[in-house]
């Protein structure tokens, strides 16, 4: 069912639909960790979804945001939202396979940054037998790899251009190898612990397209305390204040 829900405390709304897909901490996360360098002029989401990403990040940069899904009714409720949110001239989702846009070359070595929350698991017929087929697209490699989407980044930044990411921790190997491959040279690292006693659960990453040597790994990002309280860290980005 489609319902107009607060994001948060940023003072905006986005329509879900329950049934299908809603946003998670892990967009959040990605947006607000995000460095946006002040001459940045163009941000793409791959794999926007209701558009969650766009939509924040349209509250910390003036750039122009731009955003591709592959599931049209997805993309209806990203454009709902951003219409309700007067953003129409902020933010322009395309409905299209993210692998098919990359290979239109008028688009390479265009963009400053590129963000993407991906699908976290490997295509396993068993796991996804009993999820909506919106659920199954958004969570696991059905449409597209993560090396698909690092081709896909590669060819569309610019040289110097960022590349920012989220994802399970248990897939850290395979991703900085895919940044090695690609020739992005990693910048920022921040783990994400759902409690203090708790192992990491999420990092964050961001990379430079044909960057400089040069690593910071932030301390940890950690959402409850030993009592389950949320942290003052995670109270901010929350309220969009991080």
């Amino acid at each position: 069912m489609k319902v107009l829900n607060e994001i948060l405390d940023y003072n905006m709304k986005i329509y879900q639909d329950n049934d299908w897909f809603c946003f998670s901490i892990d967009s959040i996360i990605l947006a607000n960790f995000l460095n946006i360098r002040q001459r940045a002029k163009k941000i793409l989401d791959l794999g926007t979804g209701n558009a969650i990403i766009p939509l924040i990040l349209s509250r910390r940069t003036n750039s122009i945001i731009e955003g591709v899904e592959i599931q049209k009714d997805l993309v209806d409720l990203a454009n709902n939202s951003i219409k309700y949110n007067k953003l129409e001239d902020r933010i322009k989702i395309y409905n299209c396979d993210i692998k098919e846009f990359g290979k239109n070359k008028k688009l390479y070595n265009t963009y400053d940054i590129i963000v993407c929350n991906p699908p976290y698991f490997k295509k396993n017929a068993n796991s996804i037998k009993n999820l909506d087929v919106h659920k199954a697209i958004a969570r696991h490699e059905m449409c597209i790899t993560l090396e698909d989407i690092f081709q896909v980044a590669f060819n569309l930044l610019k040289e110097g251009a960022v590349y920012a990411t989220v994802n399970r921790v248990d897939r850290f190997v395979e991703i900085m190898e895919l940044f090695k491959k690609y020739k992005f040279e990693v910048k920022y690292i921040r783990f994400v612990y759902d409690n203090v006693d708790s192992k990491p659960s999420l990092f964050y990453i961001e990379g430079i397209k044909c960057g400089n040597s040069g690593l910071i790994i932030d301390r940890p990002f950690i959402m409850y305390d030993k009592n389950n309280i949320e942290t003052d860290e995670y109270k901010k980005i929350k309220e969009g204040k991080i």
